[in-house]
């Protein structure tokens, strides 16, 4: 017997649910300054329950050769990436248009 979705209706091979609420998420990029004037990406938005957070922020942290952190709604690296972050969420899967950048 096949399972459903509470949430669309559909069995859950074919549920859609979460790849719409990823194209549903507002996604925040700003550059915040902490201790001893060091710079720093913050990625607000992300929704922990349909995002695993830590393995995108392995996968960031990879790609930008950086250190950062995931925690309860965002992400943080370390440096200003803010001029190529975009690029990378949009190939990670996340629409385009729900990334705004500050």
């Amino acid at each position: 017997m096949a399972v459903i979705c509470n949430t669309c209706g559909l069995p859950e091979d074919l549920c859609a649910c979460g790849e719409l609420a990823k194209d549903s998420t507002k996604i925040i990029i700003r550059l915040e300054t902490r201790r001893f004037k060091k710079k720093g990406t913050m990625i607000e938005g992300l929704d922990p329950k349909l995002n695993n957070l830590e393995t995108v922020a392995k996968e960031l942290k990879n790609k930008y050769a950086c250190g950062g952190t995931a925690k309860e709604g965002y992400i943080f690296l370390q440096g200003d990436h803010r001029d190529t972050i975009k690029d990378t969420l949009i190939h990670l899967g996340f629409a385009e248009d729900t990334i705004e950048l500050h």
